[in-house]
């Protein structure tokens, strides 16, 4: 899993998907990561994988939610903060 573009929310999906091994299109945007098999382990995985593409929030962003939904959420509202 790598990025050379921005993060998108497809892009999300797809990563997330990867780590609890679901077909990306299987993730919905408000189904709960946790219930599906995302522990802290691979959320932190996936945390560092998106800040070397260069997203700077940090774990605890994403701990703080539990769907797709609001991460993809909090990442635009980072964006435009930033």
């Amino acid at each position: 899993m790598t990025l050379t573009a921005p993060l998108t929310l497809a892009r999300m999906r797809a990563d997330i998907a990867t780590a609890i091994d679901l077909a990306p299109e299987e993730l919905g945007l408000e189904d709960n990561l946790m219930d599906l098999g995302l522990d802290s382990l691979r959320l932190m995985n996936l945390t560092l994988l998106w800040q070397e593409a260069g997203l700077k929030m940090d774990f605890g962003i994403f701990a703080e939610s539990a769907t797709l939904g609001e991460w993809w959420q909090a990442v635009e509202q980072h964006r435009q903060e930033g």
